[in-house]
């Protein structure tokens, strides 16, 4: 028996559909698809890929009832894509090196030119959201818990140019993530409202949330100093790790640190080392001093 043709497919699920149908005017609210159909080579890609604005944008799902794993879960996953994306990027560069600098131009599109923190974040080469799901099961954990955790993905969002944004399955929550989801396809206009209440579903588009808002890591100001960490990033994953630790426990005992090992000493790199160090010192002078700040005017 030969196999059915796409229009028999079609036919037979408005069929099923409409034997499940509601009464009264026949309108129901489902799921909605559009063939493109045509000669070959007649264009369609084409016509789609206009549509769409060529978008191409990264979309990760972190699971909000498992923190020990959200960490781990996090950094291979973006490690892993924009390792393949520079790479795509410096190949186009190499054909192409307008629109590859457009590319690079483009991701700082979402912050603002006067943003405070513009030198000191490091936006991912392709528009990302974040997402936190199952918010349905980490509201009912403890509190101190929850401002860790939504602190710890506001640094990470923010520093990667990136929208933050919890749902569940509240048709509600669903319906902001649909929106994110047209405005990344289609290039629809982003949302201007933000939610910051760790009480809350966290909603914030990219550009709008700042380090002074987020403030330093979930740690008592006094043991700050204890993380040794070669960037911001590094110092709020040992933070969030040193509260969650992951599951998977690396066995290793502690080496040194062989870029302090004077047999690997090279000048340029040395002095870059040194620069790098002095701007974590002063981003945690920073943080403090401005999460002390906002601790007192509040």
């Amino acid at each position: 028996m030969p196999s059915e043709t796409l229009w028999e497919i079609a036919k037979a699920e408005v069929e099923r559909r409409g034997s499940n149908g509601s009464e009264g005017d026949g309108v129901g609210i489902g799921d909605k698809s559009v063939f493109f159909i045509g000669s070959k080579n007649g264009g369609k890609t084409t016509i789609i890929l206009r549509c769409l604005d060529r978008t191409f944008s990264i979309v990760l799902i972190l699971d909000l009832s498992k923190p020990n794993d959200l960490w781990p879960t996090m950094e291979n996953l973006l490690q892993a894509t924009r390792s393949h994306v520079d790479k795509v990027i410096m190949k186009l560069g190499r054909t192409n090196s307008k629109a590859a600098s457009e590319m690079r131009q483009k991701i700082w599109s979402k912050m603002q030119k006067d943003h405070p923190d513009r030198e000191l974040i490091d936006p991912f080469p392709i528009p990302l959201v974040i997402i936190g799901s199952k918010y349905d099961i980490f509201q009912d954990f403890d509190s101190e818990k929850r401002k860790a955790i939504c602190k710890t993905l506001r640094f990470v969002a923010h520093y990667y140019g990136a929208s933050l944004m919890f749902t569940s399955k509240s048709e509600a929550l669903l319906l902001k993530i649909r929106g994110v989801i047209n405005q990344l396809a289609f290039g629809i206009d982003k949302s201007k409202s933000i939610c910051v209440d760790q009480n809350k579903p966290l909603f914030i588009t990219a550009g709008l949330d700042s380090l002074c808002q987020i403030g330093p890591p979930p740690v008592p100001d006094n043991d700050i100093g204890k993380f040794h960490a070669h960037s911001p990033m590094e110092l709020w994953k040992k933070v969030y790790e040193k509260l969650f630790p992951p599951k998977r426990i690396n066995t290793l005992k502690d080496v040194k640190d062989p870029a302090r090992d004077p047999q690997y000493a090279e000048s340029e790199v040395d002095e870059m080392r040194i620069q790098k160090d002095q701007e974590l010192e002063q981003y945690k002078r920073n943080a403090s001093k401005s999460w002390k700040q906002i601790e007192l005017d509040s």
